[in-house]
């Protein structure tokens, strides 16, 4: 019998059941059709069905299941919710048309970074907070429409996955993540790619009528889970069966800052900074919208500008959340690093650099922010379906409203903590190794590590310090906690 290759045993697409399934060529078709149906369902209930958000499918699978599904998803794989994105799968069709009419043009070149991104996720989070989109599944509903309106017309005029590689706020969310997830598809024999003569997993196949990279992300160049979907289209194209979804070890992409196919140096551009600050960030900032002291800080700033509104009393929190304090503190670690090192940079280049290290623990924030919704209202969908299934005509039984957690509700700390400090672990690995690739001695990398580890440390105690707070039980009406 022949040697299994090496790969095989890490390699998902060699799994049994799932290897099969994932390479079928129209996998991704089904999971995509598989979405738009549930979300068709999500927003007929959410325009048309009842507005209380514990009782509508829009709300709670929206911001309860889907958040806890694809931060689970980014912990034990990779991006696997881009792979089966509904929104793609219409905007196939706005793909042909704008072919047809001649309306498709590339991106111009202004364009082509993550600016348009920054500004959309900044503006979301406030917007969450200032209409409660989670209570809403009126809005709720309006805002899937309008993310599926605004993909479609952006890839009718725009050749290339030009609303997922420089818009999608998901899909950035999701590429922060999995820089820190344990699956990435990438060549399994370099070997074979410097052979290779027609670079299929970019150019496409023309044989099989297979696309490439529509991200540009030249697969023997590729390094990493930035920009990269997990559609597996240069997995179809490859005419030598040479790229796969391998494991490898968590975060180890932040170890260095390499030049990455289609996207260059993260360290370098300042977009990226700007969209790991908001994401990293604004986990902390969203997980504190979500308690007791940010009412008292409201009412104190509001009588501070002398004004019951709430809109600027939120944009002054998120201005000062977003625009001064990761600046201040991105700024300091920077400074005092430079200063250990010795070493004739900028700070600002110093902490472009390093900021790739808080990877970890802004996910790890986000998994205990999101693990604490779905541990507490997972099973809330078993009524809302019931519910959801009684009001179109098919019975079936009472709703379950009594429902609960789906663990008793002493481990909820306990689990936040932990993946608080497995985030941590993860940064202060990340920011190490970091060092040692960049300073010529392990000493002077070490004393370079040291306020990059104190920032994490101080992260960390403000991260428990907010999940140590009594939180809103947003999407459920179980309120024994």
């Amino acid at each position: 019998m022949a040697a299994r290759p090496a790969f095989a045993r890490h390699d998902l697409l060699t799994w049994p059941l799932v290897g099969p399934f994932l390479r079928w060529r129209f996998s991704r078709r089904f999971l995509q059709a598989v979405l738009l149906a549930v979300s068709a369902l999500i927003l007929f209930d959410g325009f048309l069905g009842p507005q209380q958000s514990p009782k509508n499918l829009a709300t709670v699978t929206v911001w309860i299941h889907y958040r806890g599904l694809v931060v689970l998803a980014l912990l034990l794989v990779g991006n696997l919710f881009c792979m089966a994105c509904p929104f793609m799968l219409p905007r196939e069709a706005a793909r042909w048309l704008g072919r047809r009419l001649g309306l498709q043009r590339n991106v111009p070149r202004p364009l082509r970074s993550k600016w348009p991104a920054v500004i959309l996720l900044a503006l979301f989070f406030y917007l969450f907070e200032l209409y409660d989109l989670w209570a809403s599944p009126w809005l709720t509903a309006w805002v899937i429409a309008t993310y599926f309106l605004t993909a479609l017309v952006i890839d009718l005029f725009f050749r290339g996955a030009a609303f997922c590689k420089y818009v999608c706020p998901l899909g950035q969310f999701n590429f922060m993540a999995a820089l820190a997830s344990p699956g990435e598809i990438r060549v399994r024999e370099a070997a074979v790619c410097t052979t290779c003569r027609t670079k299929d997993c970019i150019a496409g196949n023309r044989q099989t009528g297979q696309r490439g990279c529509e991200l540009w992300l030249f697969q023997p160049g590729k390094v990493g889970n930035m920009d990269c979907t997990f559609c597996l289209d240069c997995v179809y194209a490859c005419p030598h069966d040479n790229i796969g979804l391998l494991a490898r070890l968590p975060t180890q992409e932040l170890w260095s800052d390499p030049r990455r196919a289609g996207i260059g140096r993260l360290g370098r551009r300042l977009d990226v900074t700007a969209l790991l600050v908001v994401l990293i960030f604004g986990a902390y900032l969203n997980a504190f919208g979500m308690i007791k002291p940010v009412y008292a800080l409201e009412q104190w700033l509001a009588a501070r500008l002398h004004t019951t509104a709430e809109a600027p009393v939120l944009l002054l929190i998120f201005g000062v959340g977003l625009g001064v304090v990761p600046p201040l503190l991105l700024a300091t670690a920077g400074w005092l690093s430079r200063l250990a090192s010795g070493r004739r940079e900028s700070v600002r280049e110093t902490a472009q650099y390093f900021i790739l290290s808080l990877v970890p623990l802004g996910f790890g924030m986000w998994l205990a922010h999101y693990a604490f919704h779905f541990l507490t209202g997972a099973l809330t969908l078993i009524p809302v379906t019931q519910s959801f299934l009684n009001d179109i005509g098919l019975p079936a039984g009472e709703p379950l409203w009594q429902l609960g957690p789906i663990v008793p509700a002493d481990w909820l700390f306990p689990l936040q903590a932990f993946f608080l400090y497995l985030g941590t672990f993860g940064s202060l690995v990340a920011a190490f190794q970091l060092a040692v690739s960049r300073y010529r001695t392990r000493q002077v990398a070490l004393r370079a590590f040291l306020p990059w580890a104190a920032l994490t440390l101080v992260m960390l105690v403000a991260a428990l310090w907010i999940m140590f707070q009594p939180m809103e039980m947003r999407g459920t009406i179980f309120l024994g906690l």
